[in-house]
């Protein structure tokens, strides 16, 4: 009776380029050539659901990595070289940055030390609950706001930030590129030292070392290099308690910026064009008139004598109507309302979170003994501080505008309404009889129209308008220009005193003010000496870290063939209970592809036995193969660790005749690593490669028992696996077919029956494939969507059982 069950067949549409199961549940993420992420259930591989490619994120995804809690899904986009952090629940983006260059693979991890110090940092509440108002939820009207920050998931800020325990998304792409990110959003190193493009990585859970294997291309005409490099990441596992710290601080900065940046998104929004009508009016007006009057003075004529020019009767009556009056009446009060209810409850919210998490650095960075060695520089904090600070200033300053533009404008529209109903036929003395002038409106109104109404030549060549009635929206250009009406400051006492206190200028007390630039503009500036301040630390930690092995493993065929990389080996394990990097890759030796396991401590100090060891299959399945064929008849096609005493392999067989089987095997590790290895140590010569120096590296030949299942009809290429689901996932050399079992129960009857139909059905969309050399490509499935709909055609799910 054959191991592992079967629960799940599928042919896919797509090719499948990656996959990767949940760490929590029994949940499987994939990646297709089109630039889909898809989530599947483990029961009957249905679909949860999908997330197409889009211009905004990007079209072609090259690494996919879980939180260690299963509750976020990153991904790494080429093209836009971006980093995707999407919610597990729903198929949308919660967090995403920008890198360097694209990325190859990416390793998400969580730190597993325990110390009292760190215990008692997580069992405290986070004091900035107790002593800040909760962040108020965007409102979700606005197209562009993040559901993370939306009225109907307002807790989503906390799902993002995750547990308080320590984890980090470590990255890395070509050019010997590789970055660590705790909590997945916010650079605590940037490493250097590495060459090649990054194939694999794997940071250790004591955060102690940083396995690396890369590959090198000497020159374009050369063999690429596959090369194993061990860093020493002793700095983070030394400060451990103050990188956590500093680490959920810098978050919490992240997250804010974010909130920001999409309150003033939701303003821009609500701002609206029609503002903008009487500015192009009054324009077009002053182009078409004839008169030599300007246009003050035949708004002044009209609100002291009661009389307009022939010219601007038009203008009102007919361009401007006294229902388009209206209408942009309503539109200046409720945009205006709802971008002074966004600065209030939003802006002004989050800049002062912000405030109150930099100060909290500042004290962190002014404890030297504990953070200095770390990077956190007291000064460039302050530098954030103050930018904060000016940020704020400049959101008061649009307060203080929108009120006031508020107040001119609802006198000015009363009276000229009150003016536009005298002048038509139709006399509605009720309306009329509603409005009541006073001398104070009247002197109001003429004030306004001196101060709005003056034309300006030079206005028209930058913005090409000769007014600027509407003073907000110039707040919220996203754009280098001075202002066009900055705020008059004139006589204000407060400015006059500091303009003649030399201290007081150059006082860190006072933040700096900007009366020529916008609020987005003030914004990015604040962004920029906030992401440099926090920029040093990656740095530091980055320079710290130092290479303490690197071995040259084996050629790179030029004519291996074009399987995406990301399937293809070595593969990185950390044990986190015994503290052991694992490297498993295959190197070919007497046309049988062995596999390799390269094992290291991740305290790069100590060695250990057995440091890198063969493995070969013997004979197993007696009834297709010749008994008095080689022992070592099959080959290694992939190989991933189900847990830290097992390796899952898929392995082909490796003589020459038809219908080569292959076959899903478990590989104890207790049967690899015996007693009777350790007087046969391998001593590497540095100056070679490890594929030339094959023939002296230890071999063990392993005779699988029971754990292991032939794949019928199914050209098996590729694995994923999940030990502590006890899950795997198979997949065919045509990157579409895939086989899903359960690994620690056996088929009864029944079910060998069912899937010995499922399998013929599949089999049909493959009908060569057991003819077909044994290093080839699958062919595409001949049979369409439409021919097998029962296989293709995918049902999204709920998460909830």
């Amino acid at each position: 009776m054959p191991a592992f069950r079967q629960v799940g067949e599928k042919q896919l549409p797509q090719e499948v380029v990656f996959m990767s199961w949940s760490p929590k549940r029994d949940l499987i993420a994939l990646a297709n050539r089109a630039g889909e992420v898809l989530l599947h259930r483990l029961a009957n591989f249905q679909r949860v659901w999908s997330l197409p490619p889009n211009e905004n994120t990007g079209k072609e995804v090259t690494a996919l990595a879980w939180r260690p809690d299963g509750k976020i899904l990153a991904f790494g986009l080429a093209d836009t070289k971006r980093i995707i952090l999407c919610d597990v629940e729903k198929p949308e983006s919660l967090h995403s940055f920008s890198v360097d260059l694209s990325i190859t693979y990416m390793h998400w991890m969580e730190v597993t030390e325990e110390s009292s110090v760190l215990t008692s940092f997580y069992n405290a509440e986070d004091e900035s609950n107790l002593l800040l108002p909760k962040l108020p939820a965007l409102p979700k009207n606005y197209s562009t706001t993040a559901k993370i920050f939306s009225e109907e998931k307002s807790d989503e800020i906390m799902k993002l930030l995750g547990d308080v325990r320590l984890n980090a998304l470590v990255l890395g792409g070509s050019s010997g590129f590789i970055e660590i990110y705790a909590y997945g959003m916010f650079k605590i190193a940037t490493v250097n030292g590495v060459a090649g493009s990054c194939r694999g990585l794997c940071l250790s859970s004591d955060l102690k070392s940083l396995s690396v294997v890369t590959e090198v291309q000497c020159s374009s005409d050369s063999e690429a290099e596959m090369t194993y490099f061990q860093l020493d990441t002793s700095l983070l596992s030394s400060y451990l308690p103050e990188v956590t710290r500093m680490a959920r601080k810098f978050t919490h900065i992240s997250t804010l910026l974010q909130y920001i940046k999409l309150s003033l998104t939701c303003m821009c929004e609500a701002w609206e064009e029609i503002l903008m009508q009487m500015d192009s009016r009054l324009t077009k007006f002053v182009q078409e008139k004839n008169t030599t009057t300007s246009v003050q003075d035949e708004f002044m004529q009209l609100l002291l004598w009661g009389k307009a020019s022939l010219e601007l009767q038009a203008l009102l009556m007919n361009q401007l109507t006294v229902k388009g009056l209206k209408k942009l009446g309503q539109s200046i009060e409720s945009s205006y309302s709802s971008i002074q209810k966004l600065v209030i409850s939003h802006l002004q919210s989050g800049s002062e979170a912000l405030l109150y998490h930099l100060s909290e650095l500042k004290g962190m960075a002014l404890w030297k003994q504990k953070y200095e060695s770390l990077g956190l520089d007291a000064s460039g904090i302050d530098e954030a501080i103050t930018a904060v600070g000016s940020f704020i200033l400049k959101a008061n300053e649009l307060l203080q505008v929108i009120d006031s533009s508020m107040k001119n404008f609802k006198a000015f529209f009363r009276w000229l309404y009150v003016a536009m109903l005298r002048m038509s036929e139709d006399h509605v003395l009720p309306e009329l009889n509603k409005v009541i002038m006073t001398q104070k409106d009247i002197t109001f109104v003429a004030d306004f129209l001196t101060e709005h109404f003056n034309e300006a030549p030079e206005l028209y060549n930058r913005k090409g308008k000769y007014f600027n009635v509407e003073r907000v929206g110039q707040y919220l250009k996203d754009e280098d220009d001075d202002l066009v009406s900055p705020p008059n400051t004139e006589g204000n006492q407060w400015f006059n005193f500091l303009k003649d206190s030399t201290h007081l200028k150059e006082s860190p007390l006072l933040f700096p003010y900007y009366p020529e630039k916008s609020l987005h503009f003030v914004k990015r500036q604040m962004e920029g000496v906030i992401d440099q301040c926090l920029q040093k630390p990656a740095d530091v930690i980055g320079k710290s870290v130092h290479q303490a092995v690197c071995m040259s493993l084996y050629k790179i065929s030029q004519s291996e063939d074009s399987t995406p990389q990301l399937f293809k080996l070595p593969f990185l394990w950390n044990d986190k209970t015994s503290n052991l990097h694992y490297v498993l890759f295959t190197m070919l030796e007497n046309s049988v592809s062995k596999i390799h396991i390269l094992r290291r401590h991740t305290d790069t100090s100590r060695s250990v036995s057995n440091g890198i060891l063969a493995v070969e299959f013997g004979n197993f399945l007696n009834n297709s193969i010749n008994e008095s064929s080689d022992s070592r008849c099959y080959s290694c096609l992939d190989a991933h660790f189900y847990d830290d005493e097992t390796v899952t392999v898929v392995l082909k067989e490796s003589v020459q005749q038809e219908g080569k089987e292959r076959v899903l095997a478990q590989l104890p590790l207790s049967s690899v690593y015996t007693d009777e290895d350790q007087d046969r140590k391998f001593i590497w010569d540095s100056m070679e490669r490890l594929d030339e120096q094959s023939s002296e590296i230890p071999t063990r030949t392993v005779l699988l028992e029971s754990q292991w299942r032939v794949l019928e009809n199914m050209k098996a290429q590729y694995v994923s696996v999940n030990g502590i689901r006890k899950v795997s996932c198979v997949l065919s050399s045509n990157l579409r077919h895939v086989r899903v079992f359960e690994m620690d129960v056996e088929d009864d009857g029944e079910v060998e029956e069912e899937e010995e139909e499922e399998t013929s059905q599949i089999a049909a969309g493959e009908p060569d494939e057991p003819n077909q050399p044994a290093d080839g490509q699958d062919n595409v499935c001949d049979a369409s969507a439409e021919e097998l709909p029962d296989e293709t055609e995918e049902h999204e799910t709920s998460l909830d059982p």
